[in-house]
Parts: structure tokens; C-alpha cells; sequence
């Protein structure tokens, strides 16, 4: 299978912005945007000049290393959106918002997307009483999100009982339970990324 390889803090620092990839590390002292805000690289402080396809691209790519997702899987994801109905942009990322592995993420059962992709893929999750370990399986309306039971007494799972956890309204989550439910799908209100959405649909639309 196929996957991101790199520094994660130097994924973040080319962005220009926080993409979170390190979990808790991110908010701290530590983060590497918060030591070196350039890009990395013997020029990286010298770079200035950007055209307009290099925005188009640089959009493209904080959302694919955001949520962890390489190019082939990224470009379905814009042909389903457009053929929905509702704005195009809006659209792609309420598909990639339903991943399993982000679904997880927003949950607060990992402090990552990558530390919630390895759970999901390690058969440690249930959608509907069903084991699934697939991170890109998208979640409907109603689905119930579980940590397997079999795997409830792992200390990573025993430190979520009683946390509170804050989450975006189209969820709900148990921490006692170490149980979930989706209560809609997520509308571009939903997603705290700073995404303009609009500059990838204009890159693809070439």
C-alpha cells in the first residue's frame, strides 16, 4: 500500500501552516512552525515568487497532507464531488471529512490522523458492530463508530474513559462507551482547516 513518507513537521513548515500531523506535539513549544516558520529546504527563506498554478498547487497539497491522501485517491475524490449536486468544493471535502480514519481522528479516540489511520487499519475500529479496517471507508448518516471490544482494555483506549472530548456537531462520541454516532453529514462549516477549496477546483478544471 502506498503512503506519505518524510518528516511530518517538514510536510507542515512547506505549507506554510499547521497541519497537525503530530498530534499533541503540534500545540506545544516543540512544533516545528512555531521554531522554524519557513520552508525547508538551503533557500526555503528565499522563495517569494509564486505563480498562480503554484497556489492552485500548494492548496492541493495542504489538503492532501492534512488528511493524509496521495494523488490518485485525491483526483476521485473531485470526480464524485463533481458529479453531486451543490458546489464542487464543498462537496470534496464533506467526502474526505466522512473518511474512516478521519471520523476516528475528530472523535478524539487518536491524538492524529496517521495514529487514527494505523487504529483503523490494525482492525481496532467497528462501523455497525462490523470490524473495519479500511481508512478510507466513508461513514453515512446513522453509522454507529466503535472501538472493538476485544480491544477496550488497551491502555490507549482505557485513557479516553471519562475525557471530555469537544467534536464538531455532526458527531457524538461516548467516552465511557468508547462509542460514536454519525448524527449528519459535515458541511463546509464543519472543517476548521483554512481551505480555499476554490483554488484546487481551478486546478483540476485546467
Amino acid at each position: 500500500m502506498a503512503k506519505m513518507i518524510g518528516a511530518d513537521c517538514k510536510q507542515c513548515r512547506r505549507e506554510g501552516c499547521k497541519l497537525f500531523l503530530k498530534g499533541e506535539r503540534c500545540t506545544t513549544k516543540k512544533c516545528a512552525m512555531e521554531r522554524r516558520p519557513v520552508i525547508p529546504g538551503q533557500h526555503g527563506a528565499g522563495r517569494k515568487r509564486v505563480t498562480e498554478y503554484g497556489t492552485q498547487l500548494r492548496e492541493k497539497q495542504k489538503v492532501k497532507r492534512a488528511y493524509g491522501i496521495l494523488e490518485k485517491q485525491f483526483r476521485r475524490y473531485y470526480e464524485e464531488a463533481v458529479r453531486m449536486k451543490g458546489v464542487t468544493g464543498e462537496n470534496m471535502l464533506s467526502l474526505i471529512e466522512r473518511r474512516l480514519d478521519n471520523v476516528v481522528y475528530r472523535m478524539g479516540i487518536g491524538s492524529s490522523r496517521s495514529e487514527c489511520r494505523q487504529i483503523v487499519n490494525h482492525g481496532q475500529i467497528t462501523v455497525n458492530g462490523k470490524c473495519v479496517n479500511i481508512p478510507s471507508y466513508l461513514v453515512k448518516v446513522g453509522d454507529v463508530i466503535a472501538v472493538k471490544e476485544n480491544k477496550r482494555e488497551l491502555e490507549m483506549f482505557k485513557q479516553l474513559k471519562g475525557m471530555k472530548i469537544v467534536m464538531p456537531k455532526w458527531l457524538e462520541f461516548s467516552s465511557d462507551t468508547l462509542e460514536g454516532k454519525v448524527l449528519a453529514l459535515p458541511t463546509r462549516d464543519d472543517i476548521d482547516l483554512n481551505i480555499k477549496e476554490h483554488l484546487i477546483i481551478e486546478l483540476y478544471s485546467r
